[in-house]
């Protein structure tokens, strides 16, 4: 595992590397458009958020990045959603099954129903998870996804009972997407990336302006559009095995633009917030056996990092002299850790 690393609140002078992963998102990452005003707007929300005084559940945005402190580079970035649909309404279709039989012919028909639904609205939300190109080995992908729901067990009380995730779809090598070219396109006279783009900076009011409000039959859909229902881009594969892991469920939401998965889970069952344990570092030193994931400091002060530490009496810890430094912590400070 790569132990240079910490994830932390980012900062207005982040823009540039913000800017710069957005570039190489490759396009379908609504959360990171390649959008200058959008990304400062983001990143100026995200500063609001974390000062925000008040411990209730908001529409807030909580912006990290993956950064080397040493090296003075930023290698990724995650985001954090208070409350979706608050401000705007958060759509997504629900797959359902409509059962009919017909008596003359004999014969029963179970069919597959796209309802555009706002089921989800009020539920917070991890997204935004893009980890540099070369940075994709030693557990960064991990520490970066993991480190959101030790923010959120730090902050319980500004996130909701459900916790969701969008996972991107499938999209073919021009950015194109099968889903969007057989339905949503059909009505708004764009592309996949144009209206992509829109979305990211102007919302998803334009759905429910000239979307259809009723069921549409999969069937209707050419056979390109029906193999991709509910099934994430190929590079998101490793994502969703970490969303399972962590006990997110697809229950049959897709994203109404790409038809990419959309996973829930109950807040206080996702993994790392039921497993994590609090304690209180006794000493700073090397020679801890147990490998976690620490983090530390409430709001601007959060982070988090790999880290080494060795279980003493009454809920205290030694914790590893990098990682002390990464988190900022000393003896007497308090910090939570996971295993790995």
């Amino acid at each position: 595992m790569n132990r240079n690393f910490r994830v932390r609140p980012a900062h207005p002078d982040d823009f540039a590397s913000v800017y710069e992963m957005a570039k190489l998102t490759g396009g379908g990452f609504t959360n990171l458009p390649a959008d200058k005003k959008t990304l400062v707007e983001k990143i100026g929300r995200s500063d609001d958020s974390f000062a925000r005084e008040g411990e209730e559940q908001a529409g807030d945005l909580y912006l990290f990045m993956l950064e080397d402190p040493d090296q003075e580079v930023i290698r990724g970035t995650c985001q954090v959603f208070g409350a979706v649909g608050l401000d705007r309404p958060f759509y997504s279709y629900r797959i359902s099954s409509l059962t009919q039989h017909s008596q003359e012919l004999g014969k029963t028909f179970r069919n597959e129903t796209l309802n555009l639904s706002t089921d989800l609205e009020g539920s917070s939300e991890v997204g935004g998870l893009f980890l540099h190109p070369n940075e994709r080995a030693g557990g960064l992908g991990m520490l970066l996804a993991r480190s959101r729901y030790l923010f959120i067990r730090e902050h319980r009380a500004r996130f909701g009972d459900c916790t969701l995730a969008e996972l991107r779809g499938v999209m073919d090598e021009s950015g194109n997407s099968p889903f969007w070219d057989a339905l949503a396109g059909r009505f708004f006279g764009l592309s996949f990336p144009e209206a992509d783009a829109f979305n990211a900076v102007n919302g998803t009011q334009f759905i429910a302006d000239l979307m259809p409000q009723t069921p549409i039959y999969t069937a209707m859909l050419p056979d390109t559009a029906r193999a991709v229902l509910g099934h994430p881009h190929p590079t998101g594969r490793a994502a969703l095995r970490m969303l399972e892991g962590e006990g997110f469920k697809f229950d049959r939401y897709i994203d109404i633009f790409d038809g990419g998965p959309t996973v829930t889970a109950a807040t206080d069952q996702i993994h790392t917030i039921r497993s994590a344990r609090d304690f209180t570092v006794s000493a700073i030193e090397d020679g801890g056996t147990h490998e976690v994931i620490a983090s530390a400091g409430r709001l601007k002060q959060f982070a988090a990092c790999y880290a080494h530490i060795k279980l003493a009496a009454d809920d205290s810890a030694t914790i590893d002299p990098a990682a002390a430094k990464l988190l900022g912590i000393g003896v007497g400070d308090r910090f939570a850790a996971v295993a790995r």
